[in-house]
Formats: structure tokens, sequence, C-alpha cells
């Protein structure tokens, strides 16, 4: 084509759309496969603990005393070893003795027979539904003036994908609430040191001078003082609400949040727009709520997602000490500290907590690591 040629307006392009530094992170982000893999594991980890225990059948706080520690399996509880056992014990309390058991699908027939003189009360058969294996009894024909009782009992089919721990309650579910907690405990404290991390450190760092030096040997000497002694007060003062202590564990971890974000305000506040926000008059905290704080929290956002992990592996370790959540609620924790006490007889009640726990941990370490790569200044 002739140099000074016109292109036709047909073929120009149109103007041209800018991408602002969040949409190019985010697009870093999408293609960070582990960052994103770990986004979407951790995702339908949060749905299952949220939605699951809807879908187990089995409350979080329900007693089987007749399940107490059974394995994990993908088979219907009870076995066929399980069933005649306790139709013997039943049957006992019954005052009669049970023969002929035969097991049909989900019917079990058998034969009391009196053990004295006198004909069987039907009445005791409300044991076989006050067991966790059995509903309701149902006599079928009378012999010897009831004597001998042709009785079919219907067996209840419970599932424990997990197994059941030392009092009977299923594992799966427990587990899935646990989970819940723990993330909730997680986020509440997080949120709590990231509120006043951010603010406190900002004010510091933009008002510099004698006001940053008091504000941050007021720091120094919040992190002098014995977190486990902190915790222990709480627990006296509050008692064991793990809802109030962890809002104040993140009233404790916001200093290194502080810190953060005080670096983070000694290099913007020398910025042009800043100094230029200074030159029109805006006060002091419009210059730090819309120009400060907004162009910190790229380093926030990835210390929120390791600050996360940090508050559950505390929250696990309180827990495990017997400071954090008590029954009937539970958490990772307080699972994996049962299931280590439980270890010999009973492994499955320490696995299956620390595959979900080791599972997040990891998750939004991932996310950590992929959201540093995709807001560093210096990969852009």
């Amino acid at each position: 084509m002739a140099e000074g040629a016109v292109l036709p307006v047909e073929t120009m392009t149109g103007p041209v759309v800018g991408r602002s530094l969040w949409a190019e992170a985010r697009g870093r982000l999408v293609r960070n496969r582990a960052a994103l893999t770990s986004l979407i594991v951790l995702g339908l980890i949060a749905l299952a603990c949220i939605f699951g225990p809807f879908f187990t059948g089995h409350p979080f706080d329900r007693v089987y005393p007749d399940y107490v520690k059974v394995p994990a399996s993908l088979e219907a509880y009870p076995t066929a070893e399980q069933i005649e056992p306790n139709i013997e014990r039943i049957g006992s309390r019954v005052r009669a003795k049970p023969e002929n058991i035969t097991i049909d699908g989900d019917v079990a027939r058998m034969t009391l027979v009196s053990t004295s003189s006198r004909p069987v009360d039907e009445r005791l058969l409300a044991y076989f539904e006050r067991s966790d294996l059995f509903s309701t009894a149902r006599v079928v024909e009378r012999q010897d003036e009831g004597q001998r009782l042709l009785v079919e009992v219907p067996v209840r089919r419970q599932h424990f994908l997990f197994g059941t721990d030392t009092n009977g309650r299923d594992l799966l579910t427990r587990t899935m609430k646990a989970g819940q907690i723990s993330l909730a405990i997680g986020l509440l404290a997080t949120f709590v040191a990231i509120l006043i991390g951010v603010i406190y450190g900002a004010t510091s760092g933009y008002l510099g001078g004698r006001v940053d030096l008091v504000m941050m040997r007021i720091v120094d000497i919040l992190y002098s003082l014995p977190f486990i002694f902190f915790v222990i007060m709480l627990v006296v003062f509050f008692g064991r609400n793990f809802i109030l202590m962890f809002i104040a564990v993140g009233a404790v971890e916001w200093l290194d949040m502080a810190r953060i974000v005080r670096g983070q305000t000694l290099s913007i506040k020398r910025q042009e727009y800043v100094q230029a926000a200074e030159a029109l008059g805006v006060e002091t905290r419009g210059i730090i709520r819309r120009h400060v704080i907004p162009n910190t929290l790229g380093p926030v956002v990835v210390y929120m997602t390791l600050l996360v992990p940090k508050v559950i592996l505390l929250e696990s370790f309180l827990s495990f000490l017997g400071l954090g959540v008590q029954e009937p609620n539970t958490s990772l924790g307080v699972l994996i500290s049962e299931g280590a006490k439980n270890i010999q007889g009973a492994p499955w009640m320490l696995i299956y907590p620390s595959i979900t726990l080791v599972a997040i941990l990891f998750c939004l370490n991932f996310i950590g690591d992929g959201l540093r790569d995709a807001l560093d200044p210096k990969d852009r």
C-alpha cells in the first residue's frame, strides 16, 4: 500500500479497551493451574461442609450406642454378625430365648421362647424399637398360650462411610461440621485481623513521626505478651465461647498485618497522586480511605490466604489442648485430638479429619502462592 494511503472506515478497528491491574491479576491467577485447582477444591470442600450434614441422614450430635467405634464401610450396617448377638441380648431382657433366627433382606424373623412358666410379655418387645439396629417388632403368631412367639423385626440400615467415634456418632457428619466450624473460625478471625491491622498500619504509616513511633512501640509490646496466657485469661473471663475467643485471636493476629500495611503505606504516601490529594486539601481520613488503603490490598489479600490456615492450625492446637471448641460442637482440632487417643483401635478417627485439614491447608497455601504471583508488580 502506498505511503499516506488512508484505510477505509470499515477496516478500522474500534477503540482499544484498556485492562485494569486487577483484570490482569485475575488473568494470571486463572492461568495458574495449581491455584485454580485449589480454588475449585476448596469451594467443593466448603460446599460439602455447609450442605453435607443435611444429606448424611445423621445429626452431628446423634449418639448410636450400638455402633460405637465401627469401622468405615461402604456397606450398610448392621452386618449379619451384629444382628444375632443383639437379638440374643434383647431376648434376655424380654425374658425369652430367641430360636430359629433368619434374616431375609431387611427383616429378621425369630421364635421367642419364654424362659419362665409365664407367657412372653409382648410389651417388652419395645426393647427392639429402642435399639439402633431394629424397628418396631410385630408378633406374627402365638403358640403354647403365649409361651412361644413368632416375631418379625424390621432391620434399620445405617451407612457410616467414615465410621463412628467413641460415642457412636457418625464421623462423616462430624467431619463436615468440624470443617464448617474451622473455616468459619478462620474467616472470622482473619476478618478481624485484617480490619484492625489495615486501619492501624495505614494510619501509622501515613501519619509518621512520633505518632508512628508510639503506635509501633505498642505493637512491639503486644508482641511480647505470651499468647497462651492471653487465651487462658479469655477462657476465665468469657467462658468457653469460641466465637468471642477467636474474635480475640483475630485481635492478636493483626500485629503482622499492621506491620505489612505500614511498610506499604510508607512508600505509597510519597506517590504523586497522594501528594496531589494533599495539595487539593483532602482530609487525612479521606486520603487514607480512598488512596492509601485501596493500594495496599494486593499484599493484604495474599497475607489473608496465609492467615486463614494459620488461624485454623491455631484453633486445632487450642482444641487439642482443650481450650477451643467444646462438645457437642466439634472442630478439626477436636477430632484429630480424639483420633490421636484412639489411633490403635480406631485409626479412621484420625485419618479422615487429618486428610480434611491437610486438604484445606494445601488449598489455601496454593491459592496464596497464586495470588502472590498474580499481584506481584515485577511480573507485569
